[in-house]
C-alpha cells in the first residue's frame, strides 16, 4: 500500500527541453530535468497557494539523446494592460505581429524521454481559501487527479510545446526499475555537474497586492539555487543532493 505524502508517477514524451540559463542565446537543454521544471509540470495537475511540491527522486529509464531543431520563436508578448483595455472597450490593438517580431533560433533538445518521479508535498503557510492549510486534503486530491488522469493544462516537459505523452501513476511503493535502459544502468556513477535547482522571488509567492483572487506578483527573481546531482545507474536521489545546494 502506498504511504501517504509519497507519490511515484512515470512520464514519457517524445521530446523535452530544460533550458541552460547559462545557454541565452540558442536553447541547449540539460541532461536530465531539474527539479524546479517538474514542479512545474506537476502543478498543472494540481496546486494551491498553500502547498507546493518536493521532489525526492528522478529515475530515468531511456538513454539520454540529444537531437538539434531550429524554431521560429516571438520576441515580444501581449500585454497584459492592452487586453484588460481591449475588454473594456477601449480602442486599444492587443495583437502583436508576428512577422515583425519573430527571432529564429537554434535548439538543443532531448528525445525519446521516459522519467520516473518521486515527490512529496509540503505547506507553505499562505491560506487563500478555508482548508487550503489541511494538508491531507491536498495529498487526497493529487492522488484522486493521479488516479483518474486529470489535469487543468496539458503538463509538458519543460518547454509548452513538448507536451507529456503518458503520464502513469505507480500506485505501489517501487519503481520498475528493470525497466532502465542496459546504457544508464551501465553508466554507475555519473556527475551531472551544477544544475539549476530552484528559484525564488522576491516576492515569496505572496501576491504583491495581497489579493489571492485577483493576484499580482511582482516576478522579481531574489536567488537563484544551484545544486550538483550524480545519476548512479539512472538513478538521481534529488533528496540527498538538495542538501549541499548553493545559493
Amino acid at each position: 500500500m502506498r504511504v501517504l505524502n509519497d507519490f511515484r508517477i512515470i512520464v514519457e514524451g517524445d521530446f523535452a527541453c530544460y533550458t541552460r540559463p547559462e545557454m541565452k542565446t540558442e536553447r541547449v537543454s540539460y541532461d536530465v530535468p531539474t527539479p524546479s521544471a517538474l514542479e512545474g509540470m506537476l502543478k498543472a495537475v494540481y496546486w494551491k497557494p498553500a502547498m507546493r511540491y518536493v521532489i525526492d527522486e528522478i529515475v530515468v529509464f531511456n538513454p539520454i539523446s540529444f537531437y538539434s531543431i531550429r524554431r521560429n520563436e516571438v520576441k515580444e508578448k501581449v500585454l497584459m494592460s492592452k487586453m484588460k483595455a481591449k475588454m473594456e472597450g477601449k480602442d486599444r490593438d492587443p495583437s502583436i505581429c508576428r512577422e515583425a517580431c519573430i527571432n529564429q533560433r537554434y535548439s538543443l533538445i532531448l528525445r525519446d524521454v521516459k522519467y520516473g518521479i518521486r515527490f512529496h508535498i509540503e505547506l507553505t503557510g499562505f491560506c487563500s481559501d478555508r482548508g487550503s492549510g489541511n494538508i491531507v486534503k491536498h495529498t487526497e486530491i493529487m492522488d484522486r487527479r493521479l488516479r483518474n488522469g486529470q489535469y487543468f493544462r496539458s503538463p509538458c516537459l519543460g518547454c509548452s510545446e513538448f507536451p507529456v505523452k503518458r503520464l502513469e501513476y505507480v500506485s505501489g511503493n517501487e519503481f520498475p526499475l528493470d525497466e532502465i535502459s542496459d546504457t544508464n544502468r551501465s553508466r554507475e556513477d555519473v556527475d551531472l555537474g551544477y544544475m539549476l535547482y530552484q528559484i525564488e522571488f522576491a516576492d515569496g509567492g505572496r501576491p504583491a497586492n495581497n489579493d489571492w483572487d485577483n493576484p499580482v506578483f511582482t516576478d522579481t527573481v531574489k536567488a537563484v539555487r544551484f545544486y550538483r546531482p550524480h545519476m548512479i545507474s539512472g538513478v538521481i536521489d534529488v533528496q540527498k543532493y538538495r542538501r549541499e545546494a548553493l545559493w
